[in-house]
């Protein structure tokens, strides 16, 4: 199954096709100006029965060297398989295109990232006849982007630091500096990198940091991200308040709360479950009852 880190790793080259100019100089590639760039389709499944995709394929335009094609590849860890499939994609996609083609993989961790700069020879020991080597971005090479003012200058290329350093120490920083980057950008740009970030960060701890900077921070966005955390406070905001009127009719009725069930009934996250429990309170005899299915 793909996971969302995964998605939001080569997505953000095709929200932002003109991010790879900016990264090819992080990463010390010597490319001429790029004009233009368009997404081609993913799919490199031949007649036979074998299906085959790369994760995002985009022809980019330069000015003076003519086109070439940019393979984008998210790798969450080492794949043996990849010793193959890359050395297709490219020759693949060489032989369709008759263009040039680059590998660009990007990685989170130092690991895959190492595994993942490794060329891949085909041929004999002696005398490699194809050679790929993938071009790789990750925590080893991507800068740590902690001042605003450096944020703002490439929200694109901070958005895909951000996620190569998901698992960075100072992560917090990182997504801090982000959040105030994005206050004051309008909507419509800062949407969807609210979203690739928080798609990129997975179920990482950071994610959470993410949620409560977005919350707080970028409150103002309709983003599907802030909405969904604007619903969970309504929803949490409804169970505090049921909580307490099932606390205050116990005491009316006189029912004894002892403090296991008093921790029941405020640690509970659903506001229709307190409603149904409240709705019991009146034929009950004892706290134990209103639990009962």
């Amino acid at each position: 199954m793909v996971s969302a880190p995964h998605e939001a790793m080569h997505r953000v080259f095709q929200e932002y096709p003109g991010l790879f100019t900016r990264l090819s100089d992080v990463l010390g590639l010597q490319l001429p100006p790029v004009a233009s760039s368009e997404p081609l389709t993913v799919d490199l499944t031949e007649n036979e029965p074998l299906e085959r995709r790369v994760d995002t394929l985009l022809r980019i335009e330069t000015q003076g060297d003519g086109p070439f094609l940019l393979v984008v590849e998210a790798q969450g860890k080492k794949d043996p398989g990849k010793t193959a499939s890359w050395p297709y994609y490219v020759t693949y996609l060489n032989n369709k295109y008759r263009l040039p083609v680059l590998l660009l993989v990007i990685c989170q961790d130092h690991a895959t990232a190492t595994w993942a700069a490794r060329p891949l020879t085909i041929g004999l020991p002696q005398w490699p006849t194809v050679t790929t080597r993938p071009l790789v971005a990750g925590p080893h090479n991507m800068p740590v982007i902690t001042d605003v003012a450096e944020a703002r200058k490439d929200l694109a290329l901070a958005t895909l630091s951000a996620i190569t350093h998901a698992d960075n120490p100072d992560v917090d920083a990182i997504l801090k500096t982000m959040s105030v980057a994005l206050r004051d950008t309008p909507e419509s740009i800062a949407e969807p990198l609210v979203e690739l970030i928080a798609q990129g960060l997975g179920n990482r701890p950071a994610a959470q940091q993410w949620r409560n900077l977005v919350a707080v921070d970028l409150s103002f966005y309709t983003s599907p991200l802030s909405e969904e955390i604007r619903d969970e406070g309504r929803v949490e905001g409804r169970a505090e308040g049921r909580a307490e009127m099932l606390l205050s009719a116990l005491d009316v009725r006189g029912i004894c709360v002892t403090d296991t069930i008093r921790e029941k009934i405020t640690a509970c996250p659903d506001p229709e479950l307190l409603h149904r429990w409240l709705g019991r309170v009146f034929s009950a005899t004892t706290a134990e009852e209103i639990f009962g299915e």
